[in-house]
């Protein structure tokens, strides 16, 4: 009875941990440049011996949904949407070097370019510094154009070039401050390959009814585990109660 048992907690609290990851995903929906976690688990036997009856269903991962979102036109000259498997390189807040989809970007008031989560955007040679301007664009190629206060548009100058990056397919992994970073670990170079969309952001790749039918599928498939370990107790009372007649 207790393999019963073992099997069914064990199922139970990878499902727990499936709801936590469509909830996340659910909230995402509207985030931009969110990418989807995916669950990964494997059943796994109970090393030992008499053991090898008992499975359980470890985690061996969340993994990550790298097909693009949609791209919706803003208009906004600092709004980017990165094109295909690339990313925007920033300074996370323990100083490393990070990356991300979400390309609505800001200039501090200290004039440096920033996500809209204040992390600062990094060019070649560190964070990107943007002089007082009157008007702002960035290019194709991350290359950033200002005009500067109190002069004319022939006197647009380049005041740095975004790092982007790329990685091969499964290269990435998510922290858990929802920057990306490379799999196989330390900074990546900048790619000439990637480009950019301006005046454009990347909507999260997250279906929001498929993350709400996900939810219902796991809290079902969890109330019958609960189930299932009431039924094997209630066995467990029953053979308890006969025991105790035949003693």
């Amino acid at each position: 009875m207790d393999r019963l048992v073992y099997i069914a907690s064990a199922s139970a609290a990878r499902l727990d941990t499936a709801q936590a990851v469509a909830a996340n995903n659910l909230a995402n929906a509207g985030t931009v440049g969110f990418k989807a976690d995916l669950l990964a688990s494997r059943a796994a036997l109970l090393e030992g011996a008499g053991w090898d009856t008992r499975v359980y269903a470890p985690v061996t991962g969340v993994g990550l949904d790298g097909s693009a979102g949609t791209l919706q036109q803003t208009g906004r000259e600092l709004d980017v949407a990165v094109d295909g498997a690339g990313a925007i390189a920033v300074q996370a807040p323990d100083g490393s070097e990070a990356y991300t989809r979400a390309g609505d970007l800001r200039v501090s008031a200290d004039g440096v370019l920033q996500t809209a989560s204040g992390l600062p955007v990094l060019g070649d040679g560190g964070p990107l510094l943007v002089p007082p301007y009157q008007s702002i664009s960035i290019g194709r190629d991350g290359t950033v154009t200002v005009v500067p206060d109190g002069q004319g548009p022939e006197a647009r100058v380049v005041v740095g070039r975004i790092k982007l990056v790329e990685a091969p397919p499964g290269g990435w992994r998510k922290g858990g401050d929802g920057m990306l970073r490379a799999a196989s670990g330390g900074p990546l170079p900048a790619s000439a390959a990637v480009g950019l969309t301006p005046n454009a952001l990347e909507n999260s790749n997250v279906s929001a009814v498929g993350a709400i039918v996900q939810m219902i599928e796991a809290g079902r498939q969890y109330e019958l585990q609960v189930r299932l370990m009431q039924a094997a107790e209630k066995s467990d009372q029953a053979s308890s109660r006969l025991l105790s007649l035949n003693g």
